[in-house]
Parts: C-alpha cells; sequence; structure tokens
C-alpha cells in the first residue's frame, strides 16, 4: 500500500508528481456523505479491495476525510470517506464532525448518498438538504439491501426515493457483500470530467502510516469497548519508527475520566492487551512488516469539549 502526504493548490488536493496530459483520460472527486452507520466506510474499503476507514457498529465512528484513490486504466476516482452527519452539536467534537462532513462536500465532482436499506429518517432528510444546493451529480446508493427479508417492499421505496430530488442515479447494493460495487464505480467513472489524473496510479490513501497506525488502535477500542465507553477517546500516536525489519509503534489512549481508564486497562491489563494484539495484527497485514506495538492510557478531562484539544490531536483537516 502506498501512502502519501499531500499539499493543498488552490482548493484541490493535488501532488507533485507532474503526469502526462491524456485527452482519454478522467479524475475527480467523490463525496462519499450520509448519516451516521449507514455504512459509508465499508463501502470505500470493498471499493478499494483493502482496509483503509475504520469501521464498527457504533455511528460517528469515522471522524476525519479520508481519501481513498482508485485507478482503473484512464479513470482515477479521488473516493472523501466523510463522518456521517447528524442533528445534534452539544459538543466540540460533533460540531467538528459535521464541519468535516460538510467541508468533503466543496467542489467535488460526483456524490454518493448512502442510506440503509428501507429507512428514511429525520437525519436523511438533513442530508439531503445540504445537498440541494450542490450542481454535480448525486448518486444515490440504498446499502444493505441483502438484509431486506421482503423483497417486494423494495421497489415501493426505491420508488418514494425518486421523488426525493433528482438523483444521477439509484442503486441498490450491499457495500458488505460488494453487490453491484461495479454499477457503482461505473457510474461514478462515467461523471467523472476529463483530466490527468492527480495522484500515482498506485497511490491509495493521502494519509500518512501514523495516522492509519492510530486509527487501527481506535477501531479495536471502539469494537471491543463500544457498549462500555462514551466516544471520548482518542488515539495519539507518539512513537513511529522502523528498525530494519520490525516497526515500533507507541501509542497513548486519551479518555476523560477516572473510572473509563480502568475499563479500558481491564483486569490486570487483560483489555489493553487485546486491544493491542488486535490492532497489531492489523498493522502487520497493512505495512507488511512485524510490528511491536505499546499502548498507554491517560486521562485529558474535557478534550472532547475543547477545539484547542481537537486540534492538537489532528481534528484540524477541515
Amino acid at each position: 500500500m502506498q501512502c502519501a502526504e499531500t499539499t493543498r493548490r488552490g482548493d484541490t488536493l493535488m501532488n507533485d508528481i507532474t503526469r502526462p496530459e491524456n485527452p482519454d483520460s478522467r479524475c475527480g472527486f467523490v463525496a462519499i456523505v450520509g448519516r451516521p452507520n449507514v455504512g459509508k466506510s465499508t463501502l470505500l474499503n470493498h471499493i478499494l479491495g483493502q482496509k483503509l476507514s475504520i469501521t464498527s457498529r457504533k455511528p460517528q465512528t469515522t471522524r476525519h476525510k479520508v481519501l481513498g484513490i482508485k485507478t482503473v486504466g484512464l479513470v482515477q476516482a479521488v473516493y472523501v470517506d466523510t463522518p456521517g452527519m447528524h442533528v445534534e452539536e452539544p459538543r466540540a467534537l460533533n460540531r467538528y464532525l459535521n464541519k468535516a462532513a460538510t467541508s468533503a462536500l466543496i467542489d467535488v465532482d460526483v456524490v454518493v448518498f448512502v442510506v440503509d436499506q428501507l429507512a428514511w429518517t429525520t437525519a436523511d432528510e438533513m442530508v439531503l438538504e445540504k445537498l440541494s444546493k450542490l450542481t454535480c451529480p448525486v448518486i444515490l446508493a440504498v446499502n444493505k439491501v441483502d438484509r431486506i427479508e421482503k423483497r417486494e417492499n423494495l421497489l415501493p421505496h426505491l420508488d418514494m426515493l425518486s421523488r426525493k430530488r433528482e438523483f444521477a442515479e439509484i442503486i441498490p447494493m450491499s457495500a458488505l457483500k460488494e453487490t453491484n460495487l461495479k454499477p457503482l464505480e461505473e457510474t461514478v467513472g462515467r461523471f467523472l470530467p476529463e483530466s490527468v489524473h492527480f495522484y500515482p496510479d498506485d497511490q491509495i490513501t493521502d494519509r500518512s502510516e501514523r495516522f492509519l497506525a492510530s486509527e487501527m488502535v481506535r477501531e479495536k477500542i471502539t469494537r471491543q469497548l463500544g457498549a462500555e465507553l462514551p466516544y471520548s477517546v482518542a488515539v495519539e500516536i507518539e512513537e513511529f519508527k522502523r528498525d530494519g525489519k520490525t516497526l515500533h509503534i507507541s501509542a497513548l489512549i486519551l479518555v476523560e475520566r477516572e473510572g473509563q481508564k480502568k475499563i479500558m486497562i481491564g483486569d490486570k491489563g487483560d483489555r489493553l492487551r487485546s486491544i493491542g494484539q488486535d490492532a497489531r495484527a492489523d498493522m502487520e497485514r497493512m505495512f507488511d512488516s512485524k510490528v511491536m506495538l505499546r499502548l498507554w492510557v491517560k486521562v485529558k478531562r474535557g478534550w472532547a469539549d475543547s477545539d484547542r484539544a481537537l486540534k492538537s490531536l489532528g481534528m484540524n483537516d477541515l
């Protein structure tokens, strides 16, 4: 996997590699949006064919805009995975998530609006309202259709959705089962503008390995402790260095209260070890090297309510 940092030129993310002109090549930015927990990150991971965005059953797992780059022949689609848009903004973290999702809509070429099987909620309506002023094509992806028990209910639901706005396409699909992903990608490709490719053809993300490592730790925390801990958990990478064939990573886990720290560590450190073992296994697959992972837990009160604390944790990429 190739990761890279990028620089901003004007309003468009570009790298510094000059690519040859090709009048038939297409490239553009594709925002994947929707309310929390509709499968946006799962969709991106399965389009790319590998894990890039972390996933869990807990809403608002995604906190950052993550670029996933897929190049097939002359077509390069730069997908932007976004945090789920939600109505309430009681804390600085919630406000950041909404801003990150909304800012992803600026200057994109295509939007993939993901909804969940037969559901349509006030949060879906809120997302639709945010898309109302866009002039770019909006593709509606109706996800998790494999879970619909009464299939005869799907067509009336799709008809109802078609009256919500003029969508470029409505595609029933299952990101997890990879049902109709190819038609979705082909539809995206048709709407991308003629352009040279922004990134090398073998690059799949703009994110660094340090960022991906912190997200892997946070995913394991969310999956193992999602029912016990609130969203007030953050992960900061303090060390990331290679020594021969071994990658040494030290991660600091931030919680807001002493009670949360005890839950994170577990009985005689069992929970922290389990989180570390699962995260290390994913890291070794992604980074293709042996990983020595060390985890610490620290109480940092009120970080999720502080804009300054969020910026110190890298949540300023808007």
